[in-house]
């Protein structure tokens, strides 16, 4: 979608340029600055390079997605006499809340700013402001706001969008990405937590955190789940006349394009498919028989040692570790993502998060044992930022591609923490688990054959994880990546 970076304190020009170019990927389309008091918009970077002392400055790079006439993109920083913005997300209540607001807005960041202004002309406080405008945001972002003297820096609730900080030898830096911060020599490098506010550089916990709701479901369980799965879908495509989906062939991956291809009925939506895996892998060949049913296209990355060993540096680059777990799922959404934007694409579609709220890896079955399931997946939802999410943005973006996480939308969530865990799984030797997100795939129309199909996780099913142990290492040192 795009980067946001900033510094605060004594620096230069240059420093910030830096950011930006490091952070391009991640916006290819546009970029613009705010330094001190002067705005700059569509700058070039290797143009705009000066070596002049700041006090502050905030950048942007833009991603423009493909929008339907509904909405737009604008440039940024966003300023006013009151307030500097600089936002990378989507904000997916944006049609509700300008009309609630009654705001002219062609954009999240416009309407994000106004309701920002808005609430800080009446509170006369940026920090009350920011805390009134997060309970109405329904997206997936982070933002930094300034108001000339103070600055507040926050991130969604769940931690789709990234956001880390540290320190600079004479003041404070914060970029949507790890190695950009790094590059520059930043110190102390942390990750801001899902939903706190680093304000003037000090973070502020959120009164409650998207694991801890706790009510019990009256009614029909699945048919809420499709209820809610259904709007989670829809939100994330509104506003778009394509999408790709990183397809594995699992339950999860199709579950969310059956949804799609509902959509698609009803409306202008182009559907494509993108897989990766070894040439007879369990999840190519059912990728190929789910996408031949659903009569969607379907691209295919075969995964050989010649391929692994072309992407493994930049992988890791992307990742900033030398995990081999994160480095052989990091692979698979980055070459999918690479393809995705070899085909022009911009948004992708992933089932993320539908193992932790579900109960879907094999050691869960200990905790299920144990009667601690509901506790480990409360901990995994509330951990996923900094676990998994940081790794599968860091390596789409690297593609200049957005993932968007139906899976992990905040309502999503709430809901399917609190279906019992035996709906999950059935008992202590359960070897497929998911059972009432499996349950409602059949009922979707998805044959048994696929509903109920043991799989592998992405490192292992394409192949990926073996190629890197067995082959890959013993001739290559990931550290020297490093």
């Amino acid at each position: 979608m795009c980067s946001i970076v900033g510094i605060q304190g004594k620096f230069f020009e240059n420093d910030i340029i830096e950011l930006l170019k490091t952070t391009k990927n991640r916006g290819p389309d546009s970029t613009g600055v705010f330094l001190d008091n002067e705005l700059f918009l569509d700058i070039d970077l290797n143009e705009f390079s000066h070596n002049k002392e700041h006090h502050i400055g905030l950048g942007h790079n833009l991603l423009s997605a493909f929008d339907l006439d509904e909405k737009d993109e604008t440039d940024q920083p966003l300023t006013s006499e009151s307030l500097v913005l600089v936002y990378n997300g989507e904000i997916y209540n944006f049609k509700t809340l300008k009309d609630d607001f009654k705001e002219e807005a062609e954009s999240d960041s416009q309407l994000l700013f106004k309701i920002l202004e808005r609430f800080y002309n009446e509170e006369k406080d940026l920090l009350k402001a920011v805390e009134k405008t997060i309970p109405l945001l329904d997206g997936d972002y982070s933002f930094a706001v300034y108001d000339h003297e103070n600055l507040a820096i926050t991130r969604d609730t769940v931690g789709v969008k990234p956001l880390f900080y540290g320190k600079l030898s004479q003041g404070n830096a914060f970029s949507s990405t790890k190695y950009s911060l790094k590059q520059l020599n930043v110190k102390n490098v942390e990750t801001l937590k899902p939903g706190e506010i680093l304000y003037n550089w000090t973070p502020i916990s959120p009164k409650t955190k998207i694991a801890e709701k706790h009510f019990k479901i009256d009614g029909d369980i699945k048919q809420q789940l499709e209820d809610k799965l259904k709007k989670a879908v829809q939100k994330r495509v509104q506003y778009l006349d394509e999408i790709s989906v990183i397809f594995s062939g699992g339950v999860d991956s199709t579950i969310l394009t059956i949804l799609l291809k509902k959509i698609s009925e009803k409306r202008k939506l182009k559907i494509k498919l993108y897989a990766v895996g070894g040439e007879n892998s369990k999840d190519i060949i059912a990728s190929k028989k789910i996408a031949e049913e659903l009569n969607l296209p379907l691209k295919i990355q075969t995964v050989t040692k010649e391929i692994v060993e072309e992407n493994l540096e930049d992988v890791v680059k992307l990742i900033g570790e030398n995990n081999l777990m994160k480095i052989g799922v990091g692979m698979t959404i980055y070459l999918a993502c690479k393809m995705i934007h070899e085909d022009g694409g911009r948004v992708a579609i992933s089932g993320q998060g539908a193992d932790e709220l579900f109960g879907g890896y094999n050691r869960y079955l200990d905790s299920y044992k144990s009667r601690k399931l509901d506790e480990e997946l409360r901990h995994d939802i509330e951990n996923m930022y900094h676990v998994n999410l940081e790794r599968d943005d860091a390596v789409s973006m690297g593609n200049s591609v957005e993932l968007r996480l139906p899976f992990l939308d905040k309502d999503l969530i709430e809901f399917a923490l609190n279906i019992p865990v035996e709906e999950k799984i059935a008992n202590d030797k359960d070897k497929i688990r998911k059972n009432v997100l499996r349950d409602l795939g059949n009922q979707l129309g998805l044959s048994k054959e696929f509903a109920y199909r043991p799989k592998k996780a992405a490192q292992y099913g394409t192949g990926i994880d073996k190629i890197l142990r067995k082959k890959v290492l013993k001739e290559i040192d990931i550290e020297k990546f490093l």
